[in-house]
């Protein structure tokens, strides 16, 4: 088994029987599993993402209304069929994490129409791989009583990211 398929298990397993899941109890009954698009190499890209040399802090709204801040720590860019897109990398405020919202042209059919997530290590010197294969949906794509934030205008993606976690309520 794939370190992506062993991930994706423990996360159903988690869904369907922890308490800490974001599903509601009524929800666990019947659920047998998030849906994913399949693993894709393509969309796994290691970059060096460029730092701001002044990071701001910068308010995110959730989707309740309030906001989180968080640093805009920099950028970088990469290729999706042929096409150059570029998104902004947010580090946590408060957990010092690295943090990647996006929505891209899968949503709001194929995913989760306020976006996705994805959490960063850095590698080395700003090197990062970035695997839209491990990008989720925030836990309000499941419940409502969840505040999320929602990802800004600079990270909405004219390309199809064909990686990660699809629309739970869709196929629910």
């Amino acid at each position: 088994m794939s370190s992506l398929a062993e991930f994706r298990q423990q996360k159903d397993v988690f869904f369907k029987t922890d308490p800490q899941s974001p599903l509601r109890p009524d929800q666990r009954t019947d659920f047998d599993g998030l849906k994913y698009f399949p693993e894709n190499p393509r969309l796994r890209i290691t970059a060096k993402v460029e730092e701001y040399p002044d990071q701001q802090i910068v308010p995110m709204t959730t989707s309740t209304g309030a906001v989180k801040e968080y640093y805009k720590y920099g950028h970088f860019s990469f290729e999706v069929d042929g096409q150059t897109a570029a998104l902004q990398v947010y580090q946590d405020l408060d957990r010092n994490t690295f943090f990647l919202p996006f929505v891209d042209a899968t949503a709001p059919t194929e995913t989760y129409g306020a976006g996705r997530y994805l959490d960063l290590e850095p590698e080395r010197d700003n090197i990062f791989v970035i695997d839209f294969n491990y990008a989720y949906n925030p836990y309000c794509a499941y419940n409502e009583n969840w505040s999320c934030p929602i990802p800004p205008k600079e990270n909405r993606l004219a390309v199809m990211i064909e990686a990660g976690e699809k629309n739970f309520k869709a196929d629910h």
